[in-house]
């Protein structure tokens, strides 16, 4: 049996095991006497609902709500595997639903919706989501993902996210501050190649211009090359990026560019692309399971390479974990309406400066590292790093103050950092 035929069975076993699935509900509150059971459901629930019902702001007071976030797709775009469907995607919307609980303590149900319509879809989550305190959409494919988001962020007043979007713009937007700052670059005069058209590199490229990018310096290619003002079959999306310059191939772009970021296939990228950009290149190679250029291949083609990829195997990892369970963290903490640019951005910045902090021994023990400093080979925090949840969190809780989006401000920025800090059955085991 191959190694990829070993980790297939691993992973089905893994799965099944005496429970299907990785997730379950479980009760907050004793229940183990009449007296504790009364309270729980009938007749002591009358009371909070009825408070409820004079003030649904209570429903935050006497609830699960404002910890609960709904992980929805309809299966139409689920990393690496494509247009599966609602059913076939349950077991990756249970495994986002895990993360969220491990890393942001947030509970999270999966919700799996069987409509391809932009709008049925679209009111069929603002059907349930009195439930929750926030809907993080997942694995829905360009464009219907675009106008679902904006659709629902207009008509909910909690905080919506598409994280195929926004979470890969906020840590890739880590990975570029800290790329750009080790290759000795500034933003304002970067040129950017941005390598595929989906959801989440259409998303990183409008968030480039947030970081300081010029627009007039971001080039946009799809499969069928460079997208330019020339070409009949855009969308308007891809009109939105389409260049004047008279560029027709990914390689045409790629000289003289101080970033390639890839979110599209693997082996699109060659040594011989990478050797004609500008000194100090950030290669953001983020396609998975295997990125636009392999590893050693990138590594061999130039020693002044600044690279990232998203594997866990290689230095430098650009993962969504990163943010998505700390950005719904500081959101559902201050009952923020919205996640606006200023919270994803102070996400990206918390991130980048987190790696330029000494590195705890209990995250080399987990990474098996003997050490790991801020520079090329390690440029972005690792997904166990136990402080993320207080960092990002914490800095996506004051962007919302900041802004406006939040409703209820924090009162005491030190004891809320505190209380963010992992409980002991939260924190990850090394």
């Amino acid at each position: 049996m191959n190694t990829y035929d070993r980790m297939e069975a691993e992973a089905l076993r893994y799965h099944a095991g005496v429970r299907p699935g990785k997730i379950a509900v479980e009760p907050t509150k004793p229940h183990h006497t009449q007296e504790e059971l009364a309270l729980a459901y009938s007749p002591g629930v009358a009371a909070p609902a009825r408070a409820i019902a004079r003030d649904p702001d209570d429903v935050y007071r006497y609830t699960g709500k404002g910890n609960l976030v709904a992980v929805v797709t309809n299966g139409s775009a689920v990393l690496g595997l494509g247009d599966i469907g609602p059913l076939a995607a349950k077991p990756v919307m249970e495994g986002k639903s895990m993360l969220f609980k491990v890393f942001g303590g947030i509970d999270a149900f999966d919700i799996e919706v069987a409509e391809r319509d932009p709008g049925a879809f679209v009111e069929a989550v603002k059907a349930i989501a009195p439930t929750f305190g926030g809907i993080n959409l997942e694995d829905i494919k360009a464009p219907e993902c675009f106008e679902i988001e904006a659709r629902l962020q207009e008509a909910l007043d909690i905080p919506v996210m598409h994280d195929d979007q926004h979470g890969t713009a906020i840590t890739v937007a880590a990975a570029l501050i800290n790329g750009v700052r080790i290759a000795g670059k500034r933003m304002e005069t970067l040129r950017v190649v941005v390598n595929g058209a989906g959801a989440a590199a259409v998303a990183c490229a409008r968030f480039l211009p947030v970081l300081g990018v010029r627009r007039e310096n971001i080039v946009l290619c799809d499969s069928r090359g460079v997208v330019t003002i020339y070409r009949g079959d855009l969308n308007p999306v891809k009109r939105e990026f389409a260049t004047t310059r008279r560029l027709a191939t990914l390689a045409e772009a790629l000289g003289g560019a101080d970033v390639f970021l890839g979110v599209s296939v693997s082996g699109v990228l060659t040594a011989e692309m990478v050797r004609t950009m500008a000194d100090n290149p950030v290669v953001l190679a983020l396609a998975n399971p295997d990125p636009e250029i392999g590893y050693d291949e990138a590594m061999r083609s130039r020693p002044d390479i600044v690279f990232a990829t998203g594997r866990s195997d290689y230095p430098n990892q650009v993962n969504n974990v990163l943010g998505f369970p700390y950005v719904f963290r500081g959101a559902l903490d201050v009952r923020a309406v919205r996640i606006d640019d200023g919270m994803k951005l102070a996400a990206a910045q918390a991130l980048a400066d987190l790696a330029r902090q000494p590195v705890p021994a209990s995250v080399l023990r987990a990474y098996n590292a003997e050490r790991l400093e801020f520079g090329r080979g390690y440029f972005i925090p690792k997904p166990l790093d136990p402080r993320l949840r207080r960092v990002v969190s914490l800095a996506v809780a004051r962007a919302a103050v900041e802004s406006g989006a939040a409703r209820c401000p924090v009162a005491d920025w030190e004891a809320y950092e505190r209380r963010l800090d992992p409980k002991p059955e939260e924190r990850p085991v090394f």
